[in-house]
């Protein structure tokens, strides 16, 4: 096990996830550092470059999808491993694109340990790194805008269950689909905010000369 090429950047935005990952990766020896979101992320890494970043998708400011585009096309960075970790974008369309745009690997949650570590260690003895070629802004942002809309599309309709079949539960059953709807309400407004996002970034002038 290589320990000592770099340390591992961990971003997520569910604290017993990182706390999980952290605190595993640690006890196998990686030096780790933690973010709640892409921009965290990003802060650190113009700090110091990981040796391998491991991160979750649907985050808050900035997800994952956006962090690995702005990595990808600076060559600085273009060279970082990462993984991707998620419970929502797991559709194989999804996939697709992460890979498209420069995630290394993609693993679903919840994370099974037996196989995430195996990957880690293989990632960071990797003598030649596989690099890829960035898409441009406007292809990213199009195929970026598309992924949000079909999620955006999944949580109404999910929302829209739940709450026609609340009434008709029992106490006891209330509580943990209202929990559920909670969640699923907060992601609701997370995909909002970052179509909004793309939205302000796809009519600045800049994107407008590039169409």
């Amino acid at each position: 096990m290589n320990t000592n090429s770099g340390y591992l950047l961990v971003v997520e935005d569910v604290p017993d996830i990182l706390t999980l990952l952290d605190t595993t990766l640690k006890f196998k020896g990686y030096r780790v550092l933690t973010a709640r979101d892409g921009q965290e992320a990003l802060e650190q890494i113009q700090k110091e470059h990981p040796a391998l970043i491991i991160t979750d998708i649907l985050m808050p400011r900035m997800d994952g999808f956006s962090l690995v585009h702005r990595l990808r096309i600076e060559p600085e960075t273009r060279s970082i491993p990462v993984i991707f970790l998620s419970a929502t974008y797991v559709a194989p369309e999804d996939k697709a694109f992460a890979l498209t745009i420069g995630a290394t690997r993609f693993m679903e949650k919840p994370v099974i340990l037996e196989e995430f570590l195996p990957l880690v260690e293989e990632l960071l003895n990797k003598s030649t790194p596989l690099v890829v070629e960035p898409l441009s802004e406007r292809e990213f942002y199009a195929g970026y805008r598309k992924r949000l809309e079909i999620k955006l599309a999944e949580k109404n309709a999910r929302i829209a269950r739940a709450e026609s079949i609340l009434p008709t539960l029992k106490e006891t059953e209330k509580e943990n689909l209202a929990l559920s709807l909670q969640h699923l309400t907060s992601e609701r407004h997370e995909i909002l905010l970052l179509l909004e996002q793309v939205d302000t970034h796809m009519s600045s002038p800049r994107q407008q000369n590039e169409t």
